[in-house]
């Protein structure tokens, strides 16, 4: 069931006992996490946390530890699917779901005991009414008179009256099934996502007036995350950074003559109308224009011609290129003062619209300034960091542990990481767009990285993976000339494990404007891997990314064909 009060309902039950958290690996589930352990430190409340990457891991994990509590935290994991099935717990056993991915199943929202939704009811959940999907047992069972000492012929006729009603009652059931099965198709067809867990947690402490300038920032990194990985749509992100530039403003108002009391080292966030750069301030200008899936794409830089668009661009702003190319910060302060102003106006001449985001920035101390989706990316790329030498655990930990102002050095090695994905992802789409390697399959298009490909072990993890998909498919839809292509949805495949002869699948909806983000592989996967018995595990909570044996991918991708088609 929906939980109303979050205070009274969830914070203040698991305030005296021990809890443990299960968090997805992502940023997102990050800040949220990040969060209600701030929280919890300040009401000694004790905790055990577990990250899960998938199914399989939240399954032992529970295995594990279910005895030793009975509240359980799943952020950003365990809504869309039925959690009491797939766990089978005890019957005392409360699960408090934190989660953005919708939609939300069924039995989870009418299940008034074990599973307590921390949701936003405001999100357009549009969740089908009780009586639609379910049914009480004794509406189904038909009672049968016993026959008492009547003559024969009343006997007969009543006979006939019960065969007509059980047959009339047979045909209500059967059709009720169906309009049933047509109400759940429609409502789960499409998965997408929801309010970031981390502004819903940030919500609470608001709530309990305990939020403070930390945690306002964790909220800011968890909607930034969705807009990065394009979870959420352009509006749905704006109203967001509306609300959280309400709280910004409280947090970080200054009156003048309070200025010279500050603290140096203190941490400042601020609203920015900023570049729509990747880590520019980190890098060179030259690299973050290279590595920018929007401005990439919009030059087309995998050709020739794309190459010169980008130096006419640059000359149009009257930048040199010896300073275009060092590190930002060791750029002419003269140029850095006007610099957004220059790029935004020759973007407008070369038909680059948007090249400005509305998006916060923060400060610790003077040295220290920090754009959120530059803490987006250095955090994504030290959880999905390949190293083989150490676990998931360790990624997960050095990933949380960047999220903290005392452990810049972490954050700072997340953002050379960063760097060499992002170089990484754009090297890869300019090979498959030289080599014509996405092909349209008919009702969408197909792309499969070939083991050996440079830096293929970069993207065997899902958020590596989908984020070059989305910028290929990008990039692809400002190449092709083919109008038809242009609205096509992107299946990409990358190899995950040599030994077991597995690869990675990721379905990614069209690159529309008016796109409302929502994908429908999901469901798709599923039945194209039922339909043809291919050896698939779908074990991530992102429904629309699986794992496949290499040998039945051909049957599986004609399967899909004919589904979609």
């Amino acid at each position: 069931m929906f939980v109303s009060d979050f205070r009274k309902d969830f914070y203040e039950l698991v305030q005296s006992q021990r809890v443990l958290l299960f968090v997805a690996s992502d940023v997102d589930a990050l800040c949220a996490c990040k969060i209600l352990q701030a929280l919890f430190q300040c009401d000694h409340v004790q905790y055990t946390l577990v990250p899960v990457s998938g199914w399989q891991e939240l399954e032992t994990a529970f295995l594990e530890h279910k005895e030793q509590c009975r509240y359980f935290i799943l952020i950003n994991c365990g809504a869309n699917v039925d959690l009491l099935d797939i766990l089978q717990p005890d019957e005392d056993t409360v699960f408090f779901v934190c989660d953005t991915h919708r939609p939300v199943n069924v039995v989870n929202v009418y299940n008034d005991t074990q599973i307590r939704l921390l949701i936003k009811q405001d999100d357009d959940l549009e969740v089908p009414a009780y009586d639609d999907i379910f049914r009480d047992e004794e509406d189904d069972e038909h009672s049968g008179n016993d026959s008492d000492g009547s003559e024969p012929s009343e006997k007969r006729k009543r006979l006939e009256e019960e065969t007509v009603e059980e047959t009339m009652k047979r045909r209500q059931l059967r059709e009720w099934e169906a309009r049933r099965r047509d109400i759940l198709f429609d409502y789960e067809q499409y998965e997408y996502h929801g309010t970031s867990s981390a502004m819903v947690m940030f919500d609470l402490a608001w709530m309990m007036s305990k939020d403070l300038n930390d945690m306002l920032w964790w909220a800011i990194v968890g909607l930034t995350d969705q807009w990065v990985q394009d979870k959420i749509t352009q509006m749905k992100y704006v109203t967001d950074v509306g609300i959280l530039q309400r709280h910004v403003s409280r947090h970080n108002h200054r009156n003048e003559d309070e200025e010279n009391t500050l603290s140096v080292d203190c941490t400042r966030i601020s609203f920015e109308y900023d570049l729509r750069l990747v880590l520019y301030q980190h890098w060179s200008l030259h690299d973050s224009l290279c590595n920018t899936s929007y401005t990439a794409a919009r030059f087309k830089l995998w050709s020739v011609q794309g190459q010169k668009r980008l130096q006419e661009f640059l000359a149009d702003m009257g930048l040199p290129l010896k300073q275009v190319k060092q590190k930002f910060q060791s750029m002419d302060i003269a140029l850095k003062e006007n610099l957004q102003e220059m790029i935004e106006e020759s973007a407008n001449k070369f038909g680059m619209k948007d090249m400005r985001v509305q998006t916060f920035s923060i400060h610790f101390g003077f040295k220290h300034k920090f754009l959120a989706s530059d803490v987006v990316f250095a955090t994504m790329s030290l959880m999905e960091n390949p190293e083989k030498d150490s676990s998931g655990t360790d990624h997960f930990i050095q990933a949380l542990d960047s999220l903290s102002r005392s452990n810049l050095d972490k954050l700072y090695h997340g953002l050379e990481l960063a760097k060499k994905q992002l170089q990484a992802t754009q090297q890869t789409i300019a090979s498959c767009l030289c080599t014509n390697l996405v092909i349209s399959q008919g009702p969408f298009l197909y792309c499969s990285l070939m083991e050996g490909t440079p830096d293929v072990i970069l993207f065997s993890k899902p958020a590596s993976l989908s984020l070059l998909s989305r910028n290929l498919l990008k990039s692809f839809v400002c190449s092709t000339k083919n109008r038809r292509c242009k609205l096509l949805p992107l299946v990409m495949a990358a190899p995950l494990s040599m030994e077991q002869g597995t690869v990675t699948v990721v379905g990614i909806p069209p690159e529309t404007d008016s796109s409302d983000r929502k994908n429908f592989f999901g469901r798709a996967f599923e039945k194209a891997a039922e339909s043809t018995n291919s050896r698939t595990l779908h074990n991530h909570f992102d429904l629309s990314v699986i794992e496949l044996k290499a040998e039945d991918r051909s049957k599986f991708l004609d399967a899909l064909v004919s589904l979609l088609s």
